[in-house]
């Protein structure tokens, strides 16, 4: 065994390697991608953006970028290296080869009259009758006096000039690479080191994995409570108007650590009579609903009427308290509302499908409040199924600007339609808006998404789709903005955090309120859709036997497609029973308004043979390929034409859900979900 010396030695070496081996790479790849972090903006540009200071990069808001808690773990871990290479170079010079010649201070080949004289005179500085130090004591006796002997003994003289040392040959030596108080520390090293690693490698890590497996007990996907979860997947109903989700939403038990305070009792009933109009209550039976809105808990009273007043932008209203329970609401809200799609698109029904209209009610929600409309701007009217609401996002408008070119403008898309100058004329004359206030108009629609979606089903390696079959879904979603950019953040300025833009993927049966398959999409990380897009594509290549040359080619079209502005979708369902069905594929977007998109499509299911055939056969004929095809034109013009709105329509649904749940029960059943090889394109707005 080695001796202490060199095991105290060798401890920051150990643990030096240990922290260095993932450092140091980490450190490199955290390097390069700040250095090829783009610094191109990616918000809003608009002077009211500008105004909210959400993207004012101040000096302390530079320092709080930086003080992330990895990065000041990795400094942390990069001043513990530089402390123990310092702490290793000073150790190595205490532990050097044994060289008798440099410890008597004598050349090598000098007489032996010359070592005794040289001996001689370090005795009387070293020797312990004429030096009490016993640090000299300890250097005489384990240097001094070895060195002298291994040059005046001839077998010792012979071993050291044969194996550099006077002992002879020297064997393999094994150490333990602690400190030496944990080897010897008054006779008691073994409890200490039972102690070190009771604590280092059995408690310590037990105490990790204690309170992981509590967090992860509390918390579920995207740092949502599970006690959330459950609740919103007992509330979500398949006939839950979209007026009435902000009632499930606000069950949340993140909203129940909101302080209730008696001093804000009066600020809160002054923002339930501004925000009665918004909130759902008979008007009947006004009295009734009033008092049971307010046995609510209080902390859900407080939290929708922080949240209903957002909408109605009047947060600058608030007391200093009420804007920090107004902030700590909005923070949680992006990932609660994430939740609460994932509940109502989750297989619910015997055929494993979701609901689509409460997770379209919801991606509306959320819509409303990264804008800051209220809902009852969504109703219906002047041909827009979401009202004035898409024009209410817009900098600089309101209810009286919207009055004054409604003769001309009645939806966002007709403003969208009109050239640069015509829009100018309208805003500058007949709206009365300035001319820094068109240009924040204008930077606004440069900013906003028009998204195009490209949607396959198939069976891979089939030519049709029969029941019972795996379908494989594939969607192309491709964004584009008139600014040029792909990714970028919303016009929010009245939402107090930075929010992403995130797409919601729908495949559904509008007939039966069915939502086959869902997916989020988000432009921000593109090298993960670089990484999705090429091993999805190397993957349906090698399945359908291409060679390495065509794979290449492949997956070389789909990168070039993904930076472009495109993201691949994939998923995998099971075919029902045999039929044709009529499909919608919704396109989202969570924080615009007026950006969503649709495309219709007509798939057909084929029956099984009892041969087990593929290829379409099907009762002794061949399944003709013009069976399955895209809807006509007509067919969709005729389905935007029907689409309204549904917040006009809730208080009849509300008087009614009772049978509206009967009724979805047989629709649930006659219309039953299929596949078959087609496809379908369709452009969001120009």
């Amino acid at each position: 065994m080695a001796d202490t010396g060199e095991n105290s030695a060798l401890f920051p070496i150990f643990i030096l390697s240990i922290i260095a081996l993932p450092l140091v790479p980490y450190t490199i790849l955290k390097l390069l991608r700040v250095a090829s972090k783009k610094e191109k903006s990616i918000h809003c540009a608009c002077s009211v953006c500008s105004r909210s200071g959400k993207y004012r990069k101040s000096i302390f808001g530079r320092i709080s970028k930086f003080s992330t808690c990895s990065n000041f773990t990795l400094l942390l871990l990069w001043v513990i290296v530089i402390f123990l290479v310092y702490s290793i170079k000073q150790s190595s010079r205490e532990i050097e080869a044994f060289d008798p010649f440099s410890i008597l201070g004598l050349a090598p080949g000098v007489t032996e009259s010359a070592i005794k004289k040289a001996y001689r005179r370090l005795s009387i500085q070293y020797h312990p009758d004429k030096n009490p130090d016993p640090a000299a004591h300890k250097y005489f006796v384990e240097y001094i006096s070895k060195a002298y002997q291994a040059l005046t003994d001839p077998v010792s003289r012979e071993n050291f000039e044969k194996y550099g040392h006077p002992d002879g040959r020297q064997g393999f030596q094994m150490g333990i690479a602690l400190p030496q108080f944990l080897l010897d520390f008054n006779g008691s090293s073994g409890g200490i080191l039972l102690l070190w690693i009771l604590g280092g490698f059995i408690l310590l890590p037990m105490a990790f994995g204690v309170v992981y497996l509590s967090r992860a007990s509390k918390y579920g996907g995207n740092n949502v409570r599970r006690e959330t979860l459950v609740t919103y997947f007992e509330l979500v109903k398949p006939s839950l108007a979209p007026s009435k989700v902000m009632d499930v939403f606000v069950k949340a038990a993140e909203f129940m650590d909101i302080p209730v305070r008696r001093a804000d009792d009066e600020p809160l009933q002054e923002l339930f009579k501004l925000v009665k109009s918004e909130l759902n209550l008979d008007g009947k039976n006004a009295r009734q609903e009033q008092a049971k809105f307010w046995k609510q808990h209080p902390a859900i009273v407080k939290a929708e009427l922080l949240i209903q007043a957002h909408l109605l932008r009047k947060a600058d209203t608030f007391s200093s308290n009420l804007q920090q329970d107004y902030k700590h609401v909005l923070q949680f809200t992006p990932r609660l509302l994430e939740g609460l799609i994932k509940m109502a698109t989750v297989p619910r029904t015997a055929k494993g499908h979701g609901w689509l209209r409460p997770a379209i009610g919801i991606v509306e929600l959320s819509q409303c409040i990264i804008q800051a409309v209220p809902l009852s701007a969504r109703k219906a009217g002047s041909g827009s199924s979401d009202g004035v609401a898409s024009l209410l996002q817009l900098p600089n408008f309101n209810d009286a600007v919207i009055t004054k070119i409604g003769k001309k403008v009645r939806t966002l898309q007709n403003l969208l339609d009109m050239t640069l100058q015509e829009r100018a004329e309208l805003l500058s004359d007949v709206a009365g808006l300035s001319a820094a206030e068109v240009q924040d108009v204008e930077k606004v629609l440069e900013l906003m998404p028009r998204a195009t979606i490209e949607v396959t089903c198939e069976t891979e390696g089939e030519e049709g789709i029969q029941e019972g079959d795996i379908v494989t879904v594939q969607a192309w979603v491709t964004v584009r903005r008139a600014n040029g950019l792909i990714a970028a953040l919303p016009h929010a300025p009245y939402y107090p955090f930075p929010k992403g833009e995130n797409f919601w993927f729908l495949l559904a049966d509008a007939n039966s309120n069915d939502v086959w398959f869902s997916e989020s999409i988000n432009f921000m990380d593109e090298a993960a859709a670089i990484t999705t897009a090429s091993t999805i594509t190397e993957a349906k290549m090698e399945a359908s036997g291409a060679n390495m040359e065509e794979i290449a080619a492949a997956v070389k079209d789909a990168v070039a497609k993904v930076k472009r502005g495109c993201r691949l979708i994939l998923g995998k369902i099971q075919a029902p029973q045999a039929g044709s069905y009529s499909l919608n594929s919704h396109l989202m977007c969570d924080t615009w308004i007026g950006c969503d998109t649709k495309t219709n499509l007509k798939l057909k299911v084929l029956k099984r043979s009892r041969a087990g055939s593929r290829g379409g056969h099907v009762a002794g004929g061949v399944q003709d390929e013009n069976d399955v095809e895209d809807e006509d034109e007509d067919d969709i013009e005729e389905d935007e034409e029907g689409d309204q709105s549904e917040y006009s329509e809730d208080e009849d649904e509300d008087k009614n859900e009772d049978e509206d749940d009967e009724v979805d029960k047989p629709n649930n059943n006659s219309n039953r979900k299929g596949f078959a090889n087609g496809s379908a394109r369709r452009k969001g707005r120009k």
